[in-house]
């Protein structure tokens, strides 16, 4: 094994080994770029995803975009769960003790497995009258119904794809959830086309492409952490999947306070798209495809931040605070920066990425100026997304997720309440900006104090 491999810089967190400045961004670099890569394609797949649905008219778009909020409501629920179990596993490999990360995998498998089947449940149930609770128009109630139901079906694949992958990144794997990641997001192109176009089913295409790309990935993510990872190979040893006492309390004490926060920020988005409705049809498409556009900047954040989760909740796992501390700040700081650049970039190129998910010209120009405005608040969203994954990592879940809600309620929604009557879209887009920069520096201000390592 060569001294400045992967695995090597790993052990030596492990195994209580020294760590030059140099190979602790060294390590930083390795497990972030293939999810940068990963988070990228996933941007480049909206992006192509978008354009084809926007290429059907704006109101093809704003049906898409009046429930998008709600199903990342539901996912939300899913996600939390899942960090439940991964960050265990990520303590638990970090002592090296490999047997009960694989018990917490059985676990949290049939449990996240089952949690999902419900909130797909719901999902469903309310598929009908949703987009009429959210003030949608007669002309994207249909088209939004429809997209939401077969969505919504779809999230126990959704579940088992991101509950495997987060398994393999704690463990230091970055490459696999990665590489198929990005391999979801040609499938889903591919889809797409052939549901949207060549059997002209639309909206409704769009929604079952996705699906079936998530399935097809999710049962390659399972193979490969239950079958491959020298870690995680369920093989090695026998177990059970019925969820024991003391590993569901844990899960519940680190995902219940990011459930409690997806409700609540969630349900700031949520009232966002309340907000923004009676706006109208071009208001509604372009926040919705700015959104989109926006994720050019943020999303390499969130690839910095798996990293962060694995590194820290490696080094606290190994008893290592010190080192946890340092990694957190490094991820942070290269996630501040890759973000400052490429808000400067959408900054200058906000209309082409406009361009390229819509051909309707007011939705263009009003999506432009937003993303303008927005272009300055990235230093600070970058801050906010990866200070939060390090915290995760650490099992310090409960303080950020608070931040979190009074962040979005408080310095947003309230506000752009009052901005939007002035200022249409653009005052809401404003509240947006202010807000996350506002949460990027609370959440730098918690990361100096050190009290997350508290856990």
């Amino acid at each position: 094994m060569k001294p400045d491999s992967k695995d090597f810089l790993l052990g030596q967190i492990r195994g209580g080994g020294t760590l030059t400045g140099g190979q602790q961004l060294k390590l930083c670099l390795m497990l972030s770029y293939p999810a940068i890569i990963a988070q990228l394609s996933s941007v480049l797949m909206q992006y192509i995803d978008t354009s084809m649905v926007g290429h059907l008219g704006a109101a093809a778009g704003a049906s898409i975009g009046l429930v998008s909020t709600c199903m990342w409501l539901l996912m939300g629920f899913c996600g939390a769960c899942g960090s439940g179990f991964s960050v265990q596993v990520a303590h638990l490999i970090g002592a090296n003790d490999f047997k009960n990360a694989r018990v917490v995998l059985r676990q949290g498998l049939l449990t996240s497995l089952l949690f999902s089947g419900c909130i797909a449940f719901l999902g469903m149930a309310i598929a009908v009258p949703l987009p009429h609770w959210l003030g949608g128009t007669p002309e994207i109630i249909p088209d939004a119904t429809k997209y939401f139901f077969i969505v919504s079906a779809c999230i126990p694949f959704m579940m088992i794809d991101w509950i495997c992958a987060s398994m393999l990144q704690v463990s230091g794997n970055m490459k696999v959830p990665s590489y198929l990641n990005i391999g979801m997001c040609v499938m889903d192109v591919c889809f797409n086309y052939l549901f949207i176009y060549v059997l002209d089913l639309g909206v409704m295409g769009a929604a079952l492409g996705t699906g079936l790309a998530e399935f097809i990935t999710a049962m390659a993510m399972l193979y490969f952490v239950a079958v491959r990872s020298p870690e995680l190979n369920l093989l090695q040893d026998k177990g059970s999947f019925r969820p024991t006492e003391i590993v569901i309390r844990k899960a519940a004490g680190i995902g219940g306070p990011m459930a409690l926060q997806h409700i609540l920020i969630r349900g700031g988005y949520i009232a966002a798209t309340i907000i923004v409705a009676p706006l109208g049809t071009i208001a509604i498409a372009a926040n919705s495809f700015a959104v989109t556009a926006e994720s050019f900047c943020y999303m390499p954040g969130y690839g910095i931040a798996d990293a962060a989760t694995a590194l820290v909740g490696q080094s606290v796992g190994a008893g290592r605070k010190e080192l946890a501390k340092r990694f957190a700040w490094i991820n942070t700081v290269m996630g501040m920066t890759i973000m400052t650049v490429l808000g400067g970039l959408m900054f200058a190129f906000a209309p082409q990425l406009m361009q390229m998910l819509t051909p309707d010209a007011e939705v263009i120009g009003l999506g432009a100026r937003v993303l303008r405005i927005e272009a300055f608040a990235e230093t600070a969203y970058a801050a906010s997304i990866v200070a939060y994954g390090a915290f995760v990592g650490a099992g310090d879940t409960k303080w950020p997720s608070v931040m979190n809600f009074t962040s979005m309620w408080l310095v947003r929604i309230i506000p752009a309440i009052f901005l939007v009557k002035v200022y249409g879209l653009v005052g809401f887009w404003i509240a947006m900006a202010v807000e996350l920069t506002f949460r990027g520096t609370t959440f730098l201000v918690r990361l100096a104090r050190g009290k997350w390592l508290d856990k």
